[in-house]
């Protein structure tokens, strides 16, 4: 077991910097530092993540050139809408924004309904400039947010492989993040979502945790919990962060690597971390009423029976320790099970969430939430995506991981449990791709700058990771101990010389180019990937010519702006929830559904409307004043996002909540089969959305090689060419038909007769007489 010794900061030094500290005194300035090692490496350094930060910068504005400086996506837009409520009204304004536009009639409260991290650091950031007098809209500082951010979370990514490995290999993992597609996917130019900071407070915040575990300073142990405090309001991620940080204490006690420095850094870390995160109004009580923080919990009780046992060591003889040690502990463990239990049967512990279970059944969600797998950001992953986000990446994080389980020590344990973990998740859920993508970075750049440092040292003698560290202080003093860190084992010179037989300059060089070869593909994919998969913002579109030539479809700004200009400024739209931010976004219309997605009955019962047929619909959109429906078809341009394509997902959710009106079964064939043709369903045939997509569409023939009514994205000739709408009206249909918008009829002054009138014929009526006598 472990000593107790103190640690001082300064003897935590890297390699490259451990051989700088020599040399003269004399020259002073700039000139004196730069004749010193120490001096070249430093600039070296700055100049190498200053062009990382560049590079990760420009990388990110294709959008901006291709298109112009747009908010993108879906949620963004809400975002932005708060940020600019926050930026006019005021921080307590915005913290008790009742937003009436959104879920109609229920309305929402924004500020306790938000994580305000991403619309405070973007005001505060606007209230800066302009204290400054540089004047800016805040749409700009919320379009190039993420962008900028970008660089910051490349030097926390340095700051943490250089506490886990040594300098270069934080160079090299900064170079990474910078550029790889897995992370850019989140925060190019426009993408102002929560994502675009969160990947910066996540590796900041695990950077200090490191850095108190090596020192046990309480310094840096309060200096996470003041990142993680930022990391909560952030992002909902932030309890990736709270589980995983107890894993890591957890694992290093089974370890038998308890000491001081982690019982100061841990136990600081959860109290304050703890106390901070529930300032957060949408967090609230969650840390201590929900599941999925009892982990850190228990841990914390444990720490500090183990911490009490290990007191007790002294003062006990062998047999007496061995025995209260493994009761203690046992004991601990025990009760804190059963109280986890206890509370969460009593109600004060909400149980485990639906998201959280379809983290070990991906099925879950799809039978039991089918809102939660209606979204493709959940979908498990696959193998092609890996590739597509990190390429050769995904290749040679293994070997850096080797690397660091080979030679094993405190914050090591700590990447190798976050590497494992990360890696799970992101085969579970697409979305999660971003919480991998640093740790990848880090564990590639590892290896990258292990094999450099090999196969670049010529003759001279190579240095070995950091041996002079603080999480071994302890391991210093007890010799005992079997988890020895890098440098520790020395060879014998002998061993040391057969190891570097046959490694010749011809060698060397193959290698070395191999490398940079993997290196150049590496930067080509991630500029490709950037430029064309992941630099188009999804309210605009565009197409390409056989010339090459650019065609721009402007069809979702299009429409809204109609909606703005056309109708009342109370008028109330139904569209399915992908689109409420953008509607209240962009055309500032009362939404009844939105991608907050927290009242699942709405939702559904928006979707029972669209997959009713007509007249039933319309007793619905009555019920809840509806003015307004907006659809997407893509049946024209061939888009195959549209509402056709997720319209068995309306089916299933409005099936969740009103079975006995909405059978998935209902819209296929006797053969099972999904059609809009002919042979489709006839439920399928006369439901809403079925109408309002293909209303007129018959009509139109798209080229001479297609009949009329040929729908190109599902390939197939319509059903239904004859549809006529009894309680709707086209109010508008953009140029391209991608977005569809239909008036609600009032309700008629008189209710029309259904009934033919009685006919009469007075040509052959005969009037006559009779005597009455």
């Amino acid at each position: 077991m472990a000593e107790h010794h103190p640690v001082s900061d300064n003897k935590h030094k890297s390699a490259l910097n451990s051989g700088a500290s020599g040399g003269g005194g004399g020259g002073g300035g700039l000139s004196g530092g730069l004749s010193q090692p120490a001096g070249w490496q430093s600039l070296l350094s700055f100049t190498i993540l200053f062009l990382a930060w560049l590079a990760g910068f420009s990388s990110r504005l294709f959008a901006v050139i291709r298109f112009e400086s747009i908010i993108h996506e879906f949620d963004p837009w809400f975002n932005y809408r708060s940020t600019h409520h926050l930026t006019t009204n005021g921080f307590y304004e915005f913290l008790n924004w009742f937003d009436e536009r959104a879920w109609y009639p229920l309305g929402r409260i924004v500020g306790g309904t938000v994580y305000p991290g991403l619309m405070v650091t973007a005001g505060l950031i606007h209230y800066v400039l302009n204290l400054l007098h540089v004047t800016v809209h805040i749409r700009d500082v919320c379009v190039f947010l993420a962008p900028v951010f970008s660089g910051l979370t490349s030097i926390s990514t340095f700051l943490l492989t250089r506490e886990l490995w040594n300098q270069g290999a934080g160079l090299l993992a900064a170079c990474f993040i910078a550029i790889v597609p897995g992370y850019i996917s989140r925060s190019v130019a426009g993408s102002f979502d929560n994502e675009g900071i969160a990947i910066f407070a996540l590796q900041f915040t695990y950077y200090l945790w490191v850095k108190s575990v090596k020192t046990g300073s309480v310094f840096w142990a309060i200096g996470c919990c003041l990142s993680y405090f930022y990391m909560v309001s952030a992002w909902g991620g932030y309890v990736f962060i709270i589980n995983l940080i107890p894993l890591h204490v957890f694992v290093l006690l089974l370890m038998q690597r308890f000491s001081r420095r982690v019982y100061i850094a841990y136990s600081t870390f959860y109290i304050i971390g703890l106390v901070l995160s529930m300032q957060i109004p949408f967090v609230g009580f969650q840390p201590i009423r929900t599941s999925e923080h009892m982990a850190a919990a228990g841990v914390f009780v444990l720490l500090q029976v183990y911490a009490f046992l290990q007191y007790l060591k002294d003062r006990l003889t062998r047999q007496e320790f061995q025995t209260l040690f493994f009761l203690g502990v046992s004991l601990a463990a025990g009760v804190v099970f059963l109280s986890v239990i206890y509370l969460t049967y009593t109600g004060y512990i909400a149980p485990w969430s639906g998201r959280f279970y379809s983290l070990w059944d991906t099925g879950y969600a799809k039978i039991h939430i089918p809102i939660i797998a209606s979204v493709s950001e959940h979908q498990p992953t696959t193998w092609v995506s890996f590739f597509f986000d990190l390429h050769i990446l995904v290749c040679t994080f293994p070997a850096g991981l080797w690397f660091c389980i080979k030679n094993i020590n405190d914050e090591r344990v700590f990447v190798a449990l976050y590497a494992i973990s990360a890696v799970y998740f992101a085969g579970v859920m697409v979305r999660l791709m971003l919480t991998l993508t640093p740790v990848v970075c880090m564990l590639s750049a590892v290896a990258f700058s292990s094999v450099f440092e090999h196969y670049l040292g010529d003759d001279l003698k190579r240095q070995s990771p950091p041996a002079e560290d603080s999480s071994d202080e302890d391991d210093r003093k007890n010799a005992g101990n079997l988890y020895d860190k890098a440098g520790k084992v020395r060879k014998h010179v002998s061993e040391q010389e057969k190891a570097e037989e046959g490694l010749g300059p011809n060698i060397k060089s193959i290698v070395t180019m191999l490398m940079l070869m993997l290196l150049m593909m590496f930067a080509v994919h991630c500029t490709w990937v950037t430029s064309n998969a992941y630099s188009s913002p999804s309210v605009v579109l565009a197409s390409y010519n056989h010339d090459g030539s650019r065609n721009i479809l402007d069809d979702f700004r299009e429409a809204y702006y109609w909606l703005r200009q056309n109708t009342d400024e109370h008028a109330r739209v139904m569209s399915w929830w992908d689109y409420g931010y953008q509607i209240a976004g962009m055309a500032n219309r009362t939404t009844l559904v939105d991608n907050n997605t927290w009242n699942n009955s709405h939702i559904a019962l928006v979707g029972k409307a669209m997959s009713s047929n007509e007249t039933a619909a319309y007793e619905i959109m009555r019920s809840l004043d509806v003015d307004y429906v907006l659809i997407i078809f893509g049946g024209v341009i061939g888009y195959s996002g549209d509402d056709i394509n997720k319209f068995l997902w309306m089916v299933r959710i409005a099936e969740g909540e009103h079975p006995r009106d909405i059978r998935e079964s209902d819209y296929f064939t006797p053969q099972g089969e999904f059609r809009v043709d002919k042979a489709g369903s006839p439920t399928l045939l006369n439901c809403l959305m079925y109408k309002m997509s293909y209303y007129r569409f018959g009509e139109m023939q798209l080229d001479f090689r297609t009949p009329p009514g040929f729908d190109r994205t599902r390939n197939a000739e319509i059903g239904n060419k004859d549809i006529r709408l009894k309680h709707l009206e086209e109010a508008f249909t953009s140029e391209h038909w991608l977005v569809r918008i239909y008036k609600v009829k009032k309700l008629d002054n008189r209710d029309r007769l259904e009934h033919r009138l009685r006919s009469t014929d007075a040509a052959r009526q005969k009037y006559t007489s009779k005597k009455v006598g």
